[in-house]
């Protein structure tokens, strides 16, 4: 997509909130990867697909700085909960800071923890949307742990699907591409899901559990 495009696009939608704008600028001032922050135009995706999904129980994996965790939490009704996990313990801090400038903020709980390990806690069924967007290389051992805890009938979405297009080169992949594509290739025919693909910034895949 073009600078222009995203101008355009970014001047078609509905605007981004203060604290969400507040909380972009700030992920791109301080940490060093500022660009993995979901941003106006996904953001409001994630807002309007919580929305139509209307889920009880959320959960994300991978908070960097809180904001989509916050975009989630906004299109979900209110006595709803997202629970969202962070590897890394650096980021605590920042992240409760952003959480706290929101009035979504106390729908969503903060996990610190490798994602495999926290997830151990929850069961069979708690889930009605799961967003995966942490570790490339780990896609296909997320999505074989998550697509038991949404319940029949939930969602799965997995962000950075197309890795800026790496996806179909012919060259050597790095592991962070070669995760990505063993993940598309995975939920490409798999029984328990149906898959549809946006190209959306890097991808956004969205998968719905059937049984």
């Amino acid at each position: 997509m073009t600078p222009e495009l995203d101008d355009y696009i970014n001047a078609h939608i509905s605007p981004e909130p203060e604290e969400l704008y507040r909380i972009d600028r700030l992920t791109n001032l301080r940490l060093v990867n500022g660009r993995m922050c979901s941003g106006h135009i996904q953001g409001r995706i994630l807002k309007m697909l919580a929305s139509m999904i209307r889920p009880k129980r959320a959960l994300e994996l991978g908070t960097f700085s809180g904001y989509s965790a916050l975009c989630l939490a906004e299109g979900m009704q209110d006595g709803a909960i997202i629970d969202t996990i962070e590897v890394d313990d650096e980021l605590e801090d920042f992240i409760r800071e952003n959480l706290s400038s929101s009035p979504h903020g106390g729908k969503v709980r903060l996990h610190i923890g490798d994602a495999m390990t926290v997830m151990d806690q929850w069961g069979a069924d708690e889930f009605d949307l799961v967003f995966i967007d942490a570790d490339k290389r780990r896609y296909v051992e997320y999505f074989n742990r998550v697509i038991d805890l949404v319940r029949p009938g939930g969602y799965i979405l997995a962000d950075n699907t197309l890795w800026d297009g790496h996806v179909v080169e012919t060259c050597r992949h790095s592991a962070q591409t070669q995760g990505i594509m063993d993940f598309n290739d995975l939920v490409a025919n798999h029984p328990r899901v149906e898959t549809a693909i946006l190209p959306l910034r890097d991808g956004l895949t969205i998968l719905r559990k059937i049984k």
